[in-house]
């Protein structure tokens, strides 16, 4: 029966973090194409939208880099202390 509520736990967890991955991305992307249209349209250009677009991509893959580091920081901590157990 434990093995269950183990595989539920890790279900959830993995669902949290692809959930985690995805907003970091969107918001990233979305906020830095959002102001890059802003500014076009108040300074009358045509390209700022694209570099911003590409700015926030790198901004958004930097967050996502950082959350999967952490976690596996996280994971290598714990096995490390279940192997100290073990001995």
């Amino acid at each position: 029966m434990k093995q269950r509520g183990d595989d539920r736990k890790k279900t959830f967890q993995t669902f949290s973090l692809i959930t985690q991955i995805g907003l970091v991305m969107i918001v990233a992307i979305g906020m830095t194409t959002a102001l890059g249209v802003w500014l076009d349209r108040k300074l009358g250009t045509s390209f700022i939208t694209v570099i911003m677009f590409f700015l926030g991509a790198a901004g958004g893959c930097q967050g996502v880099y950082r959350i999967v580091k952490q976690i596996f920081k996280d994971e290598d901590e714990k096995n490390d202390t279940i192997s100290k157990k073990d001995r």
